[in-house]
């Protein structure tokens, strides 16, 4: 087939409407309107991470400067994570209604103002209530964000983009540890201007929200046809230019510009041979979804046991991660090391997230969902009980990083695994209950941990962490296997 000229020109007859707009998403390459979207995703991800890591520097240095016990340092944490199970719950419900794009700008919008607020706290209390306001941000913006990323990347590579998205993760805590090394270890008001860098997401919101498409499957189900058309073909326009090699200008180079009244109706509807023409080399047959309806919600019959199993996934891996990456900088300092020894070593700790994501993003599409999400749970269980039993600066930095690069790599898998095992209609509602439910392992962490050190000191409490791994990995192991599959409508 000869690939057209012109973006506008029709197909042949036999080939117009042979595709539905989610087929012929899913048929297009990786184009550079994906490249925008995921890096406009990315960067909200990544200051919800930078804000998630600071607390933990937070603590540590209110524990010296204020001199706060533990207890009050726990609640500082999980009055965060209250508010971020609160806020995955009705982020995604909402995402379900007024579409992912709003409430993805909305978040980032409450997030920044209320860290930008924990700045000028003058009391712990004040802090707390500030922190839940921050945590109903956070706990909104990840699965809606994973959700919006799932609903546009390509189907034979949807994975790899979602763990490409969670590796922004990564780039977030580094720049936490960063700032909490040099910022936040720098005097009594450090932490204050740390935190105070959490106003960048307020300004970002107003980005992210008139520079972003909307969701195409969430305005087919709102029968708003016109404006999902326009956005699918500004993505074959962009795959037919870069594989003609131009350069795309105007609106259809533009992620997310708004659709003009009508466009969609202008335009020639899009076909099989239109995508031919841009993706030559990836218009195989792909999988179907499972059929699954959403009758009855996450929990009826058919979404049942996935959700059950998603749910195991999300708690433990929360009780596990944030009971360990809160309290390492804390924990380091109770072994001797000085504030600024103790960033230090987190800091380096963190930086093994990036090879775990790049690692992570290979073997989803070689391996699978399931299985790479299995052997990630299993190394993080592995590596929390080397951790605990770490007993020299060498040999913690060492078990801390193995930690770091198989716990971050299990999340990228989970955030990918958990939008494909819903239909359009619950996708929203179905990331964000699982996203909620696992909040709820992230309040009780901060709590466990001082009560498990007591009782047995951090190589309990780490060995407690590598039960919840593996537990994870179990329930990991009963998910369904989607590579490769369209998402379900």
């Amino acid at each position: 087939m000869t690939p057209s000229t012109s973006s506008s020109v029709p197909a042949a007859p036999q080939a117009e409407h042979s595709l539905t707009r989610s087929q012929r998403l899913d048929r297009l390459p990786f184009t550079r309107k994906h490249g925008k979207l995921l890096g406009a995703s990315g960067i909200g991800w990544a200051l919800d991470a930078m804000d998630v890591g600071l607390i933990s520097f937070v603590i540590a240095a209110l524990s010296v400067h204020w001199g706060i016990s533990k207890g009050d340092g726990s609640l500082i944490a999980s009055a965060g994570f209250a508010g971020m199970a609160i806020g995955a719950s009705v982020g995604g419900l909402l995402a379900d209604r007024i579409g992912r794009r709003s409430v993805f700008a909305l978040t980032l919008l409450v997030y920044g103002l209320a860290t930008g607020g924990s700045a000028l706290a003058m009391g712990v209390g004040t802090l707390i209530v500030l922190r839940f306001v921050v945590g109903l941000g956070l706990g909104a913006e990840l699965p809606v964000a994973s959700t919006l990323m799932s609903e546009f990347a390509p189907a034979r590579i949807r994975g790899r983009v979602i763990v490409w998205l969670e590796a922004f993760w990564a780039l977030g805590w580094i720049l936490a540890a960063v700032i909490g090394t040099f910022v936040a270890a720098s005097g009594p008001t450090g932490w204050r201007w740390a935190l105070a860098v959490g106003l960048v997401p307020a300004a970002y919101s107003l980005v992210v929200r008139w520079g972003m498409p909307e969701s195409v499957r969430f305005l087919e189900q709102k029968g708003r046809h016109d404006e999902a058309e326009t956005i699918v073909r500004s993505f074959e326009e962009t795959a037919e230019q870069s594989a003609r090699g131009q350069t795309a200008d105007g609106p259809s180079g533009t992620v997310g510009a708004e659709p003009a009244p009508g466009a969609a109706r202008e335009a020639s509807e899009a076909s099989e041979a239109t995508v031919r023409a841009a993706a030559p080399d990836a218009v195989g047959e792909i999988p179907q979804a499972d059929t699954v309806e959403s009758t009855g919600g996450i929990w009826s019959r058919a979404l049942r046991r996935r959700t059950a199993g998603l749910w195991a996934v999300w708690f433990c891996i929360n009780l596990a991660y944030y009971g360990a990456f809160i309290w390492i900088p804390t924990l380091l300092v109770e072994r001797g090391f000085t504030l600024t020894q103790s960033f230090t070593f987190t800091l380096i700790i963190t930086l093994a997230q990036i090879p775990g994501y790049a690692m992570a993003a290979w073997l989803i599409e070689v391996l699978g969902r399931r299985w790479t999400l299995t052997v990630f749970l299993t190394g993080s269980a592995l590596s929390a009980i080397g951790y605990g039993l770490a007993d020299s600066e060498a040999t913690i930095i060492a078990a801390g990083c193995a930690l770091s690069f198989f716990n971050l790599g299990a999340w990228g898998a989970l955030y990918a695994i958990g939008p494909e095992l819903y239909p359009t209609a619950v996708r929203g509602t179905g990331t964000g209950a699982a996203a909620a439910f696992g909040r709820i392992a992230s309040m009780l962490a901060p709590f466990l941990v001082p009560v498990l050190v007591v009782a047995g000191g951090q190589t309990l409490a780490f060995v407690c962490f590598a039960i919840a791994f593996a537990l994870a990995a179990a329930a990991a192991f009963t998910l369904p296997e989607q590579r490769g599959r369209a998402l379900a409508q």
